[in-house]
């Protein structure tokens, strides 16, 4: 399996607009950060989680010739914000993308000139299919959902093999743990290191890793508040490192 990071920040990207902090003044391409996104590829099936607004800068990046389904954690735009730049993927067939019955709808609402009976010409061509808590497949590839909450919603994350992705995370239900077991790789978010209303802080993030205990953890959705890549990789330990955009993992 390799994972391809195409995007580590959080809904405003690294640098934000109109700051001058040390991180977004940074020089390093490790504080370059776009929306939260990654390519999960095996021998058979290329797996997209997430297509945020980012997503055709992302895509021509890492030379992303084809796709066999997109997996959504949840609405919000800096997760959907990209699936109309899809369409050149579904030229040949349509693209299954996958989530929750509320996130479907959603799309459906944003996206209404791709899913009326005579489809705008162009519009992307997408199969939604809804999914809850159960395990489903895309040809080979067994995906488990995980349920988790961002603040008071319910979000997915998922695990591949033995590969978990969980982003915009507050907390784990206790029930989801046993999903968890297991892991080579865990990829969590992590905002930044005060406390935040909806998503894990650096402190929470790192809790929950200590419990999932995968062989490898890597910290995504940061902010700018989390501080200089170069700096913030020094405190963590061992087992955990700081993702970044174009990040390659194979295992």
């Amino acid at each position: 399996m390799r994972v391809r990071f195409l995007g580590t920040g959080t809904s405003l990207g690294v640098p934000e607009i109109r700051c001058s902090c040390t991180v977004c003044t940074s020089d390093s391409k490790f504080d370059k950060r776009l929306r939260s996104s990654v390519l999960v590829e095996t021998e058979e099936k290329a797996i997209l989680i997430d297509a945020g607004p980012d997503l055709r800068q992302q895509m021509l990046r890492e030379s992303i010739t084809s796709l066999d389904g997109v997996l959504i954690t949840h609405e919000h735009y800096d997760h959907v914000g990209g699936l109309d730049d899809l369409r050149l993927y579904t030229r040949e067939k349509p693209l299954p993308v996958f989530g929750l019955g509320r996130v479907m709808n959603t799309i459906c609402d944003r996206m209404p000139y791709a899913f009326t009976e005579k489809r705008y010409p162009g519009a992307p061509d997408f199969i939604l299919n809804e999914i809850d808590g159960h395990s489903f497949r895309i040809g080979e590839i067994e995906i488990q959902p995980v349920n988790v909450m961002h603040y008071k919603l319910h979000i997915l994350g998922y695990r591949i093999f033995n590969f978990a992705y969980l982003t915009d995370v507050k907390e784990i239900p206790e029930e989801e743990f046993s999903k968890l077991q297991g892991l080579d790789v865990l990829v969590i978010n992590a905002l930044r290191k005060k406390e935040h209303l909806a998503h894990q802080n650096l402190e929470q993030a790192l809790m929950n890793i200590a419990r999932i205990a995968p062989r490898k953890a890597y910290l995504t959705h940061f902010s700018h508040d989390m501080g200089l890549h170069a700096e913030v990789e020094k405190e963590l330990p061992s087992d955990v490192s700081l993702a970044y955009d174009g990040l390659t993992i194979s295992f």
